[in-house]
């Protein structure tokens, strides 16, 4: 017995024959047995109806007094996430009954046998595609959630395309290797998560960034092609394409080109998305990093957005104008985002925007121009302009009346990024995106290194790729123009993963720590094992991580990595419903010779 007083049924010789969403495969006249959740109950003058809910969809189940009285009196005490088997014939619905929004909705299930398998607490939020309720709630009552179709169709989505990149991957002469969890802590550009050693007191493992340095000791052991579907984890602040734990696709080759790559990663994308129901066109869209920064301010553009940005800081060098020229005399830059017919962006709007570059951004303040029907400029910053900047505006704007023109001036990375935002804000709500639901797109030719806050030149990536073969002079002379072998695939705006060649060669890799500054005594402390592992003979090689969590984020249409991860981490870091992270007992941090002493606060 149940605290509800209800007797729970076992499922007997019942066995089911079909799920919810299945019943139209078999003819009006049929017996079925059906399994599932309680959506909704329904008592319409005491005919009882219940839309019976399964992964696979709902179906309407009736219980009529005259036919099945005992079924009748028991379906009185139904509630919603209820557990029910029952057996019934189907029934096809009136003509004004018939529910045209679901699949199943011309027919119902008359019930002669009812069963309940196990009665529900109450759900929290209702068991609906969409709802408001606060996230934090559903993390915690995570089992309710995942009972929402959206959430259902993501773990489907999940499953398809892991298969599909198996068999895409296999097909392809990969092989799947599986890398340890516990390895050592290595510098790759995030914090690591610890695992102290019980056998080791004071030394720790640590959880794997991604596979690097794995599949790279795979490939110089001769395994040609390897790939893996690989949790990752990484100690970094939550936010809503992060997660502290993850999933990627990691692959590398031997004796490869970046183009011999970059075909396996069109394939794979390709295929992939198929699986899921998505078609991409073919081949793939390329362009530069530089060009991506220069017509789009970023890296990872939608290209689909019929906006580009103008470089104007050439224009501006000796301009009148102080506060655009002075940006130009400290390395930074001008740039300008032209919106043609844009008279939906009032002077209202763009006040907005100033606000909101200034506020969320970090922007000094927002230049702009308003082309007027007649041809006029009106603009608080037009009498400023001389002739000179007034024409280069003209022509490389191509200028046209109703056209509105946003300008930043700034350091290089913060006007790309200002302008790129409101690039793909305004593209999308004035409509300027073309028809194309789905556009890839291959980003190439990376630069290698970048300056840090600390003006030492670092990676852009990580430590192992590649310079352009051609570039490698440069290492010794001007590095900073040093070319990476570095390739991103990117759909509708949002990176899906990126990869490299790595140096094969040793003396290249020291060349490339030592211009990061690193010692030879912090050289072999952290990658002692990966030069010498060079050094036994390794052949080119390159490859890939797709970022899978995000590819399904894609696919699936949400806006969320926790929308489409099973248990994910809360934006605070914590499983609400598993509640972790917990504390551990004394004897546990004993053995493994800790001792707790939190930070001040």
């Amino acid at each position: 017995m149940t605290t509800t007083g209800i007797e729970l049924d076992g499922m007997g010789s019942l066995r089911r024959s079909h799920r919810c969403g299945e019943v139209m495969s078999s003819a009006v006249g049929s017996e079925v047995v059906l399994a599932g959740w309680v959506h909704r109950r329904r008592d319409h003058g005491g005919v009882i109806f219940v839309d019976l809910r399964d992964k696979t969809g709902l179906v309407q189940i009736v219980f009529r007094p005259e036919s099945t009285p005992e079924a009748h009196a028991r379906a009185h005490a139904l509630r919603s996430e209820w557990v029910l088997m029952v057996r019934g014939v189907i029934e096809r619905r009136s003509d004004d009954t018939i529910n045209p929004n679901l699949p199943t909705g011309t027919i119902e299930i008359d019930v002669r046998e009812l069963r309940i398998l196990n009665s529900g607490s109450v759900p929290p939020f209702a068991i609906e595609d969409e709802t408001d309720v606060d996230e934090q709630i559903r993390l915690r009552h995570r089992l309710h959630d995942l009972r929402r179709a959206p959430l259902q169709r993501a773990l489907q989505i999940r499953h398809d395309l892991a298969r599909a990149v198996r068999e895409s991957l296999s097909s392809q002469g990969f092989m799947e290797i599986e890398t340890p969890i516990l390895a050592r802590a290595t510098p790759e550009g995030a914090r690591d998560f610890l695992v102290p050693s019980r056998h080791h007191p004071g030394q720790f493992y640590a959880l794997p960034q991604s596979p690097q340095i794995m599949k790279q000791l795979f490939m110089i052991a001769g395994c040609d092609r390897y790939y893996q579907i690989a949790r990752c984890f990484r100690d970094e602040d939550q936010r809503a394409d992060r997660q502290l734990e993850f999933t990627q696709v990691d692959l590398e080759m031997s004796f490869v080109g970046v183009e011999e790559i970059l075909a396996v990663l069109e394939r794979v994308t390709l295929e992939g998305c198929q699986a899921c129901g998505v078609v991409l066109p073919t081949p793939f869209k390329r362009i530069t990093y530089a060009e991506a920064m220069g017509r789009y301010g970023c890296d990872k553009p939608d290209t689909r957005i019929q906006l580009e940005l103008v470089d104007l800081t050439s224009e501006f060098s000796t301009s009148e104008f102080k506060a655009f020229r002075d940006v130009v005399a400290g390395g930074g830059i001008v740039k300008a985002l032209p919106i043609a017919r844009a008279d939906e962006l009032t002077r209202g709007e763009i006040d907005r925007l100033e606000k909101f570059v200034r506020k969320e951004l970090g922007a000094k303040g927002l230049g702009w121009i308003r082309v007027e029907a007649d041809g006029s400029w009106k603009s608080p910053i037009t009498k400023f302009l001389g002739a000179a900047e007034t024409a280069a505006i003209e022509k490389r704007c191509q200028v046209e009346p109703g056209m509105v023109i946003l300008f930043q001036a700034d350091a290089k990375d913060k006007a790309n990024a200002i302008l790129s935002r409101l690039r793909e804000d305004i593209g999308r709500r004035l409509g300027r995106v073309d028809g194309r639901a789905w556009d890839p797109l291959l980003v190439v030719d990376f630069p290698l290194f970048e300056r840090d806050e600390k003006g030492q030149l670092t990676y852009v990536h990580q430590p192992f790729v590649a310079p352009v073969e051609e570039d490698l002079p440069l290492l010794d002379t001007d590095p900073q123009k040093v070319r990476g072998t570095h390739y991103d695939v990117v759909l509708n705006g949002t990176e899906l993963g990126s990869g490299s060649l790595r140096n094969h060669r040793s003396d290249v890799q020291r060349k490339v720590l030592a211009i990061m500054g690193y010692g030879p005594e912090k050289m072999e402390q952290s990658f002692g094992f990966m030069l010498d592992a060079l050094d036994t003979g390794a052949p080119p090689h390159g490859g890939f991580a797709f970022g899978f969590d995000r590819w399904v984020m894609k696919l699936a249409g949400s806006e969320s990595l926790r929308d489409v991860i099973p248990f994910p981490k809360s934006q605070r870091g914590q499983d609400l419903l598993m509640e972790a992270p917990s504390p551990v007992d004394e004897g546990q941090l004993e053995e493994l010779s800790l001792r707790v002493r939190l930070a001040p606060v």
